[in-house]
């Protein structure tokens, strides 16, 4: 066991399962249409969304999360993003989005919200927090995702990058 884990949760929702199974099969059932139609053309555009859908319902089962004194990191599927407690600006919770924004989107996704580049790293029916970052990680300036309990999450992400912050050297 990690001595340095503060938080560690992980995540798993069956309404996102279940969007994105039945968005699977309902390309999957296109694309047998199409090719009993002869459709060739219209039929590998349904049958590429199939294999999108598919993987989806393979890698965004579950959502790990994971602090320790030196990073938070997110593990959701095949895809890993870990924040240098260091590079954290800010936190908070993530509640202000349009309700389009806020629900048109489970897995991950990147938007462009008040001017910041941001990755969503999300599921549907769970509250979200939003880390801003001192520094980009690529183009990405914030990174939101969800959690079942977003405030003792916030206070232990403050707290550590408080500590941190006390423990480095200070520059004249």
């Amino acid at each position: 066991m990690d001595e340095n884990l503060l938080y560690s949760e992980t995540l798993t929702s069956n309404r996102t399962e279940a969007l994105f199974l039945a968005l699977m099969l309902f390309f999957l059932l296109l694309s047998i249409g199409q090719a009993a139609a002869g459709s060739l053309g219209v039929l590998a555009i349904f049958f590429c969304l199939f294999i999108v859908f598919l993987f989806y319902v393979v890698n965004y089962r579950t959502l790990a999360i994971r602090l320790t004194a030196e990073a938070l990191k997110l593990k959701f599927g095949v895809f890993t993003w870990t924040v240098p407690l260091d590079n954290v600006q800010d936190c908070q919770p993530d509640e202000d989005l349009p309700a389009l924004v806020k629900y048109g989107g489970a897995g991950i996704h990147f938007m462009l919200f008040r001017q910041r580049y941001r990755a969503s790293v999300n599921f549907l029916e769970y509250p979200r927090v939003v880390i801003a970052f001192k520094r980009k990680a690529g183009p990405v300036q914030d990174i939101s995702f969800s959690t079942r309990q977003p405030d003792d999450l916030l206070r232990l992400i403050r707290e550590a990058v408080s500590q941190r912050h006390s423990r480095q050297p200070q520059t004249p």
